[in-house]
């Protein structure tokens, strides 16, 4: 039990820090163009984020994929700037719908998951089943974007029901943020993959 509640917390830390902020920055735009009273769509968005990244993570810790990790560090901000781009595309407030929107957000954590499988693999080191500390790392990733989420979106909810900000200047806010920010990933990650 000592070992899941450690990897738990090292999931949990994983997407609480700030100094890997791309994780953070892919929720921030997720959630670009939701507000709290939305949180069932969100939380089922995040889960299918996170069922791609246990996938990938899971896959590379066994050694069954491999891919150069610089490549996945220029496709974690492509991803992000991918899915704020699409929150500017239409003004009106339309939110990620349908089966298509989770499968975009599938396929993103897929991404994400190999960006951490190397210092995953070094944390399990010789650990003869990776299933429990995989699963343990898993929760504790979820339940850290849960705690972010929810912050993003009552902040949300609080901007504009209650200062009445605009949804789709809040929206704006969040997307052009997103979008500076990975461009400035995607503009120092490159020169790697040459």
């Amino acid at each position: 039990m000592q070992d899941f509640a450690l990897y738990f917390q090292i999931g949990r830390a994983h997407i609480l820090d700030w100094q890997a902020y791309d994780h953070l920055l892919f929720l921030l735009a997720l959630c670009a163009s939701y507000l709290l009273s939305d949180w069932k769509k969100v939380l089922l968005l995040i889960t299918a984020f996170t069922i791609g990244h246990s996938i990938t993570l899971a896959l590379s810790v066994i050694n069954w994929i491999h891919f150069p990790s610089a490549w996945i560090e220029l496709l974690i901000p492509l991803s992000i700037a991918f899915t704020a781009v699409f929150n500017l595309m239409d003004r009106s407030t339309q939110k990620w719908q349908g089966l298509s929107s989770y499968l975009i957000t599938l396929f993103f954590g897929l991404i994400h998951g190999l960006g951490f499988s190397n210092y995953l693999k070094s944390l399990l080191g010789s650990e003869i089943s990776i299933l429990q500390p995989l699963l343990a790392f898993n929760l504790g990733l979820e339940f850290g974007q849960i705690i972010i989420v929810i912050t993003i979106l009552a902040l949300a909810q609080l901007l504009v029901s209650q200062l009445k900000l605009p949804q789709k200047t809040w929206i704006l806010l969040l997307s052009i943020l997103s979008v500076g920010l990975a461009t400035k990933m995607i503009i120092e990650r490159f020169p790697a993959i040459l």
